[in-house]
């Protein structure tokens, strides 16, 4: 089931990775931004919370808020513009990540709830 799911995300992620020209490449550098970010803040508060599914995709929201503000923080004081799209496409990554980070960690719970009432 899990080589299924890993195989439609491949499928689904090589379409949008075609059909991205039609967004601006910034939007797509700060979604990945958020990606990358979430991933690390969803680590982080997955070990500090003992793997509390609640904190786990709040620390990858959190990340990603954390890294999108301060880059329009460093755009306004450079390029005198803060742009929200940005900061939201960010957020949208760190979204992103926690929401996928729950579906696989989810799966393996269930998997191990399963082995432990056999």
């Amino acid at each position: 089931m899990s080589r299924i799911i890993t195989v439609l995300s491949l499928f689904f992620f090589l379409i949008f990775a075609r059909s991205y020209a039609q967004l601006e490449q910034d939007k797509v550098l700060h979604f990945s931004a958020g990606v990358v970010a979430g991933a690390g803040g969803a680590f982080i508060a997955s070990e500090l919370s003992d793997h509390n599914r609640f904190w786990t995709f709040t620390g990858s929201v959190a990340a990603s808020l954390l890294i999108g503000v301060a880059k329009e923080a460093i755009d306004q004081k450079n390029y005198n513009g803060w742009d929200n799209a940005d900061l939201g496409a960010t957020v949208l990554g760190g979204i992103t990540t926690g929401v996928v980070i729950d579906i696989f960690t989810g799966v393996s719970r269930r998997k191990k709830k399963q082995a432990l009432t056999y």
